[in-house]
């Protein structure tokens, strides 16, 4: 399928002359803890004890390989990013560098991804809630939730970026604590506490109780994890320099896939038997429940639910930004691309919510069915994402070394070559999802829900021809 010329109307810079533009309203450290916290979702505090209970300690290769895969991914958007910057990023990119069809299809998947995960967080959130105040529904709380995040990013993208920046906060202070913490328990430092060496890594099974095919079966349970460190290279394009908050956000993934998953999770498997019950349902508050700390349990439903607030107040900000990129391409109705005074794409917002609250809707009257499609049939959009970030690099690099050559200010590594083996191994985890009941039914719908777009697109492309043709 090719509908790529006429190339796609650019986006508006933000903070340009026009009626149209989104404002630069996000501050440096807005930025720097939106590309922090983007990397530490729930799933870290909670999910994790899946992973640890399927693979064992050799978890740590699990994230190792996905951590891996997200820096390189992240590397080929930040070359793109700091010498593009937009809105809509690697949406806008596969747009010019595979065509008209590709930046549709994978920018409203992203935002199908996105607006079911406003229904899964809205419920986290509401559930834990709802567990300190029994005395209202679980579904108020959901309600009341979304609404005040809704009001939030309606307000200005500076209120969003200050949410972020006080929700992020909290998780980089609580993580910090539990990496300190953590680290004093397994020396043996902390009152109660002896050194505990190796033997948790090694002993119960050994280091890989599972075989080796666990390693890449945990995989497919954290590589899922990582989705929302992309997010500074669409916020980026609201900043007031948004190359260096790119170039700054790239060159610190490193690190901050290193410090707050593998340093944390070697704490978890190395102070505690990873086949017991605690661990499997709740790592990090039998972690803290093994220090002696008091008030472990409600603590960590707080710190969780910080967790959910900032990726539900996230995931609002990167639906509209999705959508209000595919408005201004002629992609999505152009009330999209229309936005308030202060700059705030309204339209797309509240298209975004009025999904998302229907998503919660669904989750409460048909959790197994409605629901369980929705989420199953955007299951794979991330390794999606990543594939056509990689695949739109090769062709961009060349583009931006032919026209714009002092933009590369940041430069994937080892180009071509680096590129082609992260393209090899987000197809194989793509083909390894089918090994799994669980990764084949999400694969099959996910496929499903591609090929409906990738109609959608052909059908917008035919009539934008026909358009032109008059």
């Amino acid at each position: 399928m090719t509908t790529q010329s006429p190339q796609a109307p650019p986006e508006t810079p933000a903070g340009s002359p026009g009626p149209d533009h989104l404002k630069a309203g996000l501050k440096n450290r807005h930025l720097s803890m939106i590309a922090i916290g983007g990397v530490i979702g729930a799933g870290l505090f909670v999910g994790s004890g899946a992973g640890i209970a399927a693979t064992g300690p050799g978890i740590l290769l699990s994230y190792t390989l996905a951590g891996a895969l997200v820096v390189l991914v992240m590397r080929m958007l930040g070359e793109m990013a700091a010498a593009d910057p937009q809105s809509g990023s690697f949406s806008a990119y596969a747009d010019r560098a595979l065509g008209r069809w590709a930046g549709f299809t994978i920018g409203w998947l992203y935002w199908f991804f996105w607006v079911v995960v406003l229904a899964v967080e809205a419920t986290a959130g509401a559930k834990i809630l709802h567990g300190w105040v029994p005395g209202v529904p679980q579904w108020a709380f959901a309600l009341v939730v979304m609404a005040v995040l809704t009001a939030t990013n309606l307000f200005s993208v500076a209120s969003y970026g200050e949410f972020e920046f006080w929700f992020a906060g909290i998780k980089v202070v609580a993580i910090a604590a539990f990496l300190v913490v953590g680290a004093l328990a397994v020396f043996g430092v902390l009152p109660g506490t002896h050194a505990v060496g190796t033997d948790n890594l090694l002993h119960h099974g050994g280091f890989l109780p599972h075989g080796v095919g666990a390693v890449f079966t945990g995989m497919l349970t954290v590589v899922f994890a990582f989705m929302g460190s992309e997010i500074v290279t669409l916020a980026a394009g609201e900043s007031a320099d948004p190359a260096r908050a790119v170039s700054k956000a790239t060159n610190s993934v490193i690190w901050r896939i290193g410090v707050f998953y593998l340093g944390s999770i070697l704490i978890v498997v190395t102070l505690l038997p990873w086949d017991s019950a605690d661990v499997s349902s709740s790592p990090y508050v039998a972690v803290l429940k093994h220090v002696g700390l008091p008030g472990a349990a409600p603590l960590m439903d707080f710190i969780v639910l910080t967790a959910v607030l900032s990726c539900l107040n996230s995931g609002m900000y990167t639906a509209s930004r999705m959508a209000f990129s595919l408005g201004t391409r002629g992609d999505a109705p152009r009330a999209f691309a229309k936005v308030t005074r202060r700059g705030v794409p309204r339209t797309a917002i509240l298209a975004s919510v009025v999904f998302g609250f229907v998503a919660v809707f669904f989750n409460y009257t048909s959790p197994k069915t409605v629901f369980s499609f929705l989420l199953n049939s955007s299951g794979a959009v991330a390794l999606f994402v990543w594939l056509v970030i990689c695949v739109s690099q090769l062709r961009m690099r060349r583009i931006l070394e032919r026209e714009a050559p002092e933009k590369l200010t940041v430069r994937m590594w080892l180009y071509p070559y680096l590129t082609w083996v992260t393209i090899g191994l987000v197809v194989f985890v793509l083909g390894y999802m089918f090994t799994t009941a669980d990764g084949r039914e999400q694969m099959v719908l996910s496929l499903v829900a591609a090929a409906v777009v990738l109609v959608a697109a052909w059908i917008v492309g035919a009539r934008r021809k026909a358009a032109a043709r008059a």
